[in-house]
């Protein structure tokens, strides 16, 4: 017997939202966080991919379709309160923008603290 969360008991925000982190699946080192909505979360149960919600654009976008920089996702699991995503992933290349293979480079104090995977102008 399958058994899935129904989407509709999902804690959304006033917009519709859902904070989703990516973790990668393997070291448990925490990649991203971004938002998803109801369509990001069944667009990413049905390809295996990675999508989001763009709170800056309002539309939906799948991680790495311009830049390669793609999420595969082996596990979706929601928390306690049902208000929060994590998706462990396998990430091809950057899950930052900037070129840092994580979004959570930098310590409290400024210093950079992550591995730099590509430059930005490269595929952005």
């Amino acid at each position: 017997m399958v058994f899935m969360i129904d989407l509709d008991d999902l804690k959304y925000d006033d917009n519709g939202l859902i904070a989703a982190i990516s973790q990668d699946f393997k070291t448990g080192e925490v990649l991203m966080i971004a938002y998803m909505n109801r369509e990001a979360i069944e667009n990413t149960i049905k390809t295996g991919h990675g999508h989001y919600w763009s709170r800056s654009r309002q539309e939906q976008w799948k991680k790495g379709e311009s830049s390669g920089h793609v999420q595969i996702v082996h596990d979706i699991r929601i928390d306690c309160d049902m208000d929060a995503i994590l998706l462990q992933v396998e990430q091809i290349g950057g899950a930052c923008h900037t070129g840092f293979r994580s979004c959570f480079y930098r310590t409290i104090e400024g210093d950079i603290v992550g591995e730099k995977v590509f430059e930005p102008d490269e595929v952005y």
